[in-house]
């Protein structure tokens, strides 16, 4: 347990920033799977624009610190190839 006043502080700072690390990375898994459901679904068109909603989500998450940027980078990647792949 925490003795000095500055460890208590830095235990409720830490608590504050997993909540929000929380909800920005719930948040950037929602339109992750809104793109995997768009590409079982089929439609491309569909992909493309939750793909496109998806990108800049992902993205920022990777600028808060809550993804590496270049596992950022590697989501969109795959995620762009298999969505071009669906109009082969």
């Amino acid at each position: 347990m925490a003795n000095t006043s500055s460890a208590k502080k830095a235990v409720r700072k830490i608590a504050a920033r997993t909540e929000v690390n929380k909800s920005r990375r719930s948040r950037m898994r929602t339109y992750l799977r809104k793109v995997e459901e768009a590409i079982e679904s089929g439609k491309q068109e569909d992909a493309f624009s939750a793909l496109r909603a998806a990108e800049p989500e992902i993205q920022r998450a990777a600028g808060r610190g809550i993804l590496h940027r270049n596992t950022a980078s590697r989501k969109v990647s795959r995620l762009s190839r298999r969505v071009k792949a669906m109009s082969a």
